[in-house]
C-alpha cells in the first residue's frame, strides 16, 4: 500500500507550489522546489513531522530555487550530530546560469533569504531519484528553461511537472532562454506518454491529470 502524502506550501509573491513529499508511515520526505519562505516551509515539515532526506529542484528559476541553500542550512544544522547531510539535488546542469544568479533575481522581485546555489548532485534525463522509497524517473523537459526537469512514477500514478504543464496552460518562454516549441515538445514526448491516469502537481496553481490536459488545454490542441 503506497503511504506517500503530499503538502503543498505556497510560497514567494508568485504562490509557487513547494511541495513536501513524505510517507506517512516513517516521516521520511522530500522537498521539492523551496523558492523562498523557508520558515513557513519549516512549520510545515514540522506541522507533519517530516525527516527531510533532500531537497529536489526542477529547475533554476528565483521562485522555486531560491530558499533552497538557506532550507538546506537551516536543516542540517538543526539536525542530530553525525547525521547525513541533507543535499540539493537537480536540477539539470544547463539551469547553472540560473542558480548562480539568483540573488540578483530575488532583488528584483522582493524574495528575502535568497542564495545562489550549486547544487550538490546535478541531474540528467535518465536517471532516477527515490522520494520516501519509491523510485521516479528523471526528464529533462526544456522549454521553460534549458535544464528543467520533471519527475515521474508512473507505479504511483503521479508526477511532479514544475513549470512545463499547468491545468490549463504550459510554462512561459518569454525569456531571452525560452523556447515555445521545445516546451510543446517536452509535454508531447515525454509528459503525454506517461498516460492519462497521471496525476501531477504543477509549479503554480491546481494539479490536474494528464488526460485531463490532453483533452481540455488549449495550447495541447491541434
Amino acid at each position: 500500500m503506497c503511504t506517500l502524502k503530499a503538502a503543498v506550501v505556497p510560497v514567494t509573491p508568485f504562490r509557487q507550489n513547494c511541495t513536501i513529499l513524505f510517507d506517512d508511515a516513517s516521516g521520511v520526505g522530500t522537498v521539492v522546489d523551496p523558492g523562498g519562505d523557508v520558515p513557513m516551509i519549516l512549520a510545515a515539515l514540522s506541522r507533519h513531522g517530516v525527516k527531510v532526506e533532500q531537497i529536489l529542484l526542477t529547475h533554476g528559476h528565483v521562485d522555486h530555487a531560491a530558499g533552497a541553500a538557506l532550507l538546506q542550512e537551516q536543516l542540517n544544522a538543526s539536525g542530530t550530530e553525525g547525521a547525513p547531510i541533507i543535499p540539493v539535488v537537480g536540477p539539470d546542469r544547463r539551469d547553472a546560469f540560473l542558480l548562480e544568479g539568483l540573488e540578483q533575481q530575488a532583488l528584483q522581485f522582493g524574495i528575502e533569504g535568497a542564495r545562489n546555489l550549486v547544487p550538490d548532485r546535478w541531474l540528467a534525463e535518465g536517471e532516477q531519484v527515490t522520494i520516501a522509497g519509491h523510485p521516479f524517473d528523471v526528464l529533462h523537459c526544456p522549454g521553460h528553461t534549458p535544464g528543467h526537469l520533471a519527475f515521474a512514477a508512473p507505479g504511483l500514478g503521479f508526477a511532479i511537472l514544475g513549470d512545463v504543464l499547468f491545468h490549463g496552460s504550459v510554462g512561459r518562454t518569454d525569456f531571452p532562454y525560452g523556447d515555445t516549441d521545445a516546451l510543446i515538445r517536452s509535454i508531447r514526448t515525454k509528459i503525454l506518454p506517461l498516460g492519462d491516469d497521471i496525476a501531477f502537481i504543477c509549479g503554480h496553481g491546481p494539479g490536474s491529470t494528464i488526460g485531463a490536459e490532453r483533452l481540455g488545454n488549449p495550447f495541447l490542441q491541434g
